[in-house]
Formats: C-alpha cells, sequence, structure tokens
C-alpha cells in the first residue's frame, strides 16, 4: 500500500533508522514502546517513522487472498446483513445463469466449517447438493458428532446423497454419525409423525438441540433449484405459489420478506423445525448463482442463518438490488412472528 505523495528525500541516517524500526514493527512484531525503547525516542516519534516508512514506500502492505476469494464483496456482504462470517468465491468464467451451485462453493464452505467446528461440537447438515459437495471435499475436522438434519430426497439414493455425507464428515472427524434413513417429504402428517418415532430417526432428532455448528443449501421455489418443489405435485406447487413462496431451506418455506408460510408442508417432512434451527449457534448456508440470488435474500431476512457462503453473481444482487431492512442475522428474529 503505498500513499503515492510527493515528499522531500529522507537522509541516510533516516532511511536506515526508519528500515530498522519498521523491520521490528512489521516483521518483528515489536510494540511501537518497545522500539521506542531500543532507540531511545518515544514511541510518538516511532509512529512518525512508521508513518513515514509507507510514505516513502520504503514499507509496502498487501493484502492477499486466494485467487478464487472476493474479500471486497465478502466483507461489504457480512457488514450488510450482520452475518458473522459471509465468504463470497468468484464465479465460474462459463456459468450459465441457470446453473446450479457452484461447486468450488462446496469447497470453500469445507474449509469455513474446518474453522468453526470445535472439539466436542454437534454438527449438522441438511439436505442440498451443496452440503454434499461440502463433505465431500472435507479434509480436516476436529473430534464431533455429526446428525443429519433432514430426510433425503430420495431413499433409494441415500447412500449417494445426505446419508453419505453425514458419514463422510463423520469419518474425517472421528466421531459419531446419526443418519435419517427416511425420505424428507411423507404422502401425509400421520405417516411423518409414525417415521419420527422409530429409534434410529428419534435417535437424530435427539440430537437437534445440542447441535452448534450447522450447514444448510437454500432453494428457489422452481423446478431444479429446490427439492422440495420438484417433489410435490402440480396442484401443490401452484398452492404454496399463491402463499408466496419465494425461497426454501431445509424443507421450511418463505416468502419474499423471510417470513415462513406454508407450515403445513412441515408437518409431512422429517426435518428440524425452525425454532430449533434458529436456536442453534452457527448456521452456515451454502448458496450461489443468479437463479438462487432472491431466494437467498429470502432466508437471510428470515434471521435464520449466522453466515453464508456464496459466489459473485449472487453477492452483486445481494448486495446492489436487494435492501435487507434491519440486519437480521444479528436479530436471529423468530420468522413465524415477522409481520
Amino acid at each position: 500500500m503505498s500513499t503515492g505523495r510527493s515528499v522531500t528525500p529522507m537522509g541516510p541516517a533516516e532511511l536506515v533508522q526508519a528500515a530498522a524500526m519498521a523491520r521490528r514493527f512489521y516483521l518483528e512484531g515489536k510494540s511501537k514502546i518497545q522500539i521506542a525503547e531500543e532507540f531511545g525516542v518515544s514511541r510518538f516519534k516511532v509512529a512518525r517513522v512508521l508513518e513515514t516508512a509507507l510514505e516513502r514506500d520504503l514499507v509496502r502492505i498487501e493484502i492477499r487472498v486466494p485467487a478464487e476469494l472476493d474479500a471486497e464483496r465478502s466483507d461489504a456482504l457480512r457488514s450488510r446483513y450482520g452475518l458473522r462470517h459471509a465468504v463470497v468465491v468468484e464465479s465460474p468464467a462459463d456459468a450459465a445463469d441457470d446453473a446450479p451451485d457452484p461447486e468450488n462453493l462446496g469447497e470453500v464452505a469445507a474449509g469455513l466449517l474446518g474453522e468453526l467446528v470445535h472439539e466436542g461440537d454437534v454438527l449438522g447438515l441438511a439436505w442440498g447438493r451443496s452440503t454434499i459437495h461440502m463433505a465431500a471435499a472435507l479434509h480436516r475436522l476436529p473430534p464431533c458428532t455429526v446428525v443429519q438434519l433432514t430426510g433425503v430426497y430420495d431413499a433409494g439414493t441415500a447412500e449417494r446423497g445426505s446419508v453419505e455425507a453425514v458419514r463422510r464428515a463423520a469419518q474425517v472427524s472421528g466421531g459419531e454419525a446419526h443418519p435419517i434413513y427416511a425420505p424428507m417429504l411423507l404422502p401425509d402428517p400421520a405417516t411423518a409423525a409414525a417415521l419420527r418415532g422409530q429409534t434410529g430417526i428419534a435417535r437424530a432428532f435427539d440430537y437437534f438441540d445440542k447441535v452448534t455448528v450447522a450447514a444448510v443449501s437454500i432453494g428457489s421455489w422452481e423446478p431444479g433449484i429446490s427439492t422440495v418443489y420438484d417433489m410435490l405435485s402440480e396442484d401443490e406447487r401452484a398452492h404454496y405459489a399463491s402463499l408466496g413462496a419465494a425461497a426454501e431451506m431445509s424443507a421450511h418455506l418463505f416468502d419474499a420478506e423471510g417470513r415462513r408460510i406454508g407450515r403445513d408442508l412441515g408437518e409431512r417432512c422429517i426435518t428440524v423445525e425452525a425454532d430449533r434451527l434458529r436456536r442453534i449457534p452457527e448456521v452456515v448456508a451454502i448458496a450461489g448463482g443468479q437463479r438462487k440470488a432472491a431466494a437467498i435474500g429470502a432466508v437471510l431476512r428470515s434471521g435464520l442463518v449466522t453466515s453464508l457462503v456464496t459466489d459473485t453473481a449472487a453477492a452483486d444482487y445481494l448486495l446492489n438490488e436487494f435492501t435487507p431492512g434491519a440486519r437480521p442475522a444479528l436479530d436471529r428474529a423468530d420468522p413465524d412472528g415477522v409481520g
């Protein structure tokens, strides 16, 4: 970093002293007081010399992050929405407007989980393509328990879906795995209630209140972008659309303002309840792409999410086209009580 100012040249003694002080401060990590004592000057003198070293280009500060991360958008998104963590990944150059979440979101989210999860935590994983990609990319996790937060999209593909994601995360961490061998959506509330009472599923549900970090996906209310949308009949899709469905997360539906709608659908689903989700200290959403941008904004408004891994396409919409109102991730408001 250089100010580019035009200033009077420094003499050789000044240059040598400034370089020495800068080395002590920036490379050796000494405090200004320690440097002042060593050179027999005041700490205010040290501060002026260090400032001059920057002005004269004796010191250049570079802030570098991996090329695929956009630090400026990440910080802007975190600040605007009151998120604990926001990580924005460069959208692939060849990504189509209707493409699903970029796979590199899962890789970056895997790295973020490595930072957020601590020994003894309970990690919850919800169904979603992004969370499955994330689990596949995991290489390090401290010892923790891993629990599945939703049923599977198709019980016949459980080995390649959320059950396998839970197993993978538990294998990496060396902790216990609590998968759910049941579909996410059932034909009626009675069947769903009966399944929730089965031993294995009930054991997983018992862990929901102990989850400390959760990873979830977000879908917009359209085919191919929402798992729940794809599982419903045409009449059911039209019904929830008439209620204003704009986004879906873990089988919970939200309108554009972040209010939860279609609570009757939740009675037919094997999933973590919205209120339990809201009480989880850290909920990381993984979603990106232009088609999901508005849905991501709706879920952020709900207050259920505390952190976000997304791409530049979605981030630009969230920063330029979408108004969050309050900073919902800080408030953790109840989406059933909004409006």
